[in-house]
């Protein structure tokens, strides 16, 4: 039995009557919030420079009480300062590439882990998976929480697992017609990817046995996934999770796609303003604020995500209780300012896929003369690619027009033949900072 009683003993956690699942939500956020603050120093500190101690919970609302973490605080701590259990009841570390800086670790008790693999099991249910699936998992193994964490969970969903992990797209579209493969796994962005290889090599997905996509780790647009579902004939479903509260499966899309239910009985969610740090009520957009209310080896209480949502009024129309967010459309670290104008680039891409469907392209930012610019070079297909000056012309005006009419500021837009721009194989990188300092 897991340490936290409840949803293991429950026949149908994601229907939870709400008053039993708020019930159960301020049995553990008290019990996680104590084992915080008598063993991890930084969330103790701060609770007694506010004056709390654990018993100032009395129910969910006292949560807004409470102080936030950020991932600085990761940062800072590295490698174990977070940590609220003694090493040896540590099975697994994981943590993030460490690109801008030191890597986020984090990491597990066996009792987190199987709350982790519980949560992947339920999504894949909820993307209608089962034990009949064949699921190609091409997540990277390691480090990254996605790949082991997807891993687990499809295995706990009874499914046969093809471990293909990240790369060599050739063999992979192989896997997918020889094996039989039912689901993928992957970034958006490397399924697209797929696609294009798939219909290089001659086996186009549409012709294979592949019915139901589950798509994480970046953001990605409704365009996009109409675009992934034309191409490839099948179903895409938006799953959601970082590595800072426990890896893929805090949230999920059911088959309604109606936005993505959280794991509440896990990861309790806020929205906050994320100026005035003031919370926002349902329907609103603002930061994504979680906390884990049942992950003892590094509890994340009011952690920031930066990821900009809102929390869903109503229920869904599938039937299940858990609260549902709306698509991650951006993170606010994510966003530049440009001649005074705040820009994502998720915007951007909505833009090119009104245009040129799902597009290849790079952000440049740039400064000329003094002045803080953008690029965005686009990479146009075969069937698109023209010798015909006027014909390429008359398209980069289209996508210009579009960018603009999307963020308000008029932008260079270069075009790029097939193949120039470098494919990913994990999460895609697509802006590039190139401003004077």
């Amino acid at each position: 039995m897991n340490r936290l009683t409840g949803i293991e003993d429950l026949a149908s956690p994601d229907y939870l009557v709400v008053e039993r699942l708020r019930a159960l939500q301020l049995e553990r956020l008290r019990r996680i919030v104590r084992h915080a603050y008598e063993n991890v120093e930084l969330f103790r500190n701060r609770m007694k420079e506010r004056g709390l101690a654990p018993d100032c919970i009395k129910t969910l609302a006292d949560l807004a009480r409470l102080p936030f973490m950020k991932k600085a605080d990761l940062r800072d701590t590295y490698p174990f300062g977070l940590f609220a259990v003694p090493l040896p009841d540590i099975v697994r570390l994981h943590a993030s590439s460490g690109t801008t800086g030191k890597p986020i670790v984090v990491a597990y008790t066996q009792e987190d882990i199987n709350v982790w693999i519980g949560v992947l099991r339920r999504a894949f249910n909820c993307c209608g998976l089962s034990r009949t699936d064949i699921i190609q998992n091409a997540y990277g193994y390691g480090l990254f929480t996605g790949g082991l964490g997807t891993h687990y969970g499809a295995e706990a969903l009874g499914a046969t697992v093809v471990p293909a992990g990240g790369g060599n797209t050739k063999r992979q579209v192989m896997l997918i017609r020889d094996f039989g493969v039912t689901a993928v796994c992957c970034t958006p962005s490397y399924f697209i990817h797929m696609i294009e290889v798939a219909e290089k090599e001659g086996m186009p997905l549409p012709e294979q046995k592949l019915r139901v996509g589950v798509f994480g780790a970046e953001p990605w647009s409704e365009e996009m996934r109409r675009y992934i579902q034309e191409k490839a004939g099948i179903e895409a479903f938006d799953i959601y999770g970082l590595s800072e509260i426990i890896g893929p499966g805090v949230g999920v899309e059911c088959s309604e796609h109606a936005g993505l239910h959280i794991f509440e009985d896990y990861f309790y969610p806020e929205i906050i303003d994320p100026d005035t740090e003031e919370i926002l009520p349902d329907g609103e957009t603002g930061e994504l604020v979680l906390t884990t209310l049942g992950k003892f080896a590094m509890p994340m209480i009011r952690y920031r995500t930066r990821d900009i949502t809102r929390i869903l009024p109503g229920e869904c129309p599938g039937g299940r209780t858990l609260r549902r967010i709306d698509r991650i459309s951006s993170r606010s670290d994510d966003m530049f300012i440009i001649r005074g104008v705040n820009v994502f680039p998720s915007q951007i891409e909505s833009a090119l896929l009104q245009v040129v469907g799902a597009p290849n392209y790079n952000i440049i930012l740039y400064t000329e003369n003094k002045v803080d610019n953008i690029e965005v070079d686009v990479e146009v297909g075969v069937e698109t690619f023209s010798d015909q000056i006027r014909e390429m012309e008359a398209l980069r005006r289209r996508i210009s027009a579009s960018i603009e009419s999307v963020i308000g500021l008029r932008v260079l837009v270069k075009l790029v033949g097939p193949r120039q721009i470098e494919r990913s194989e994990g999460k895609a990188k697509r802006v590039f900072d190139r401003r004077e300092k």
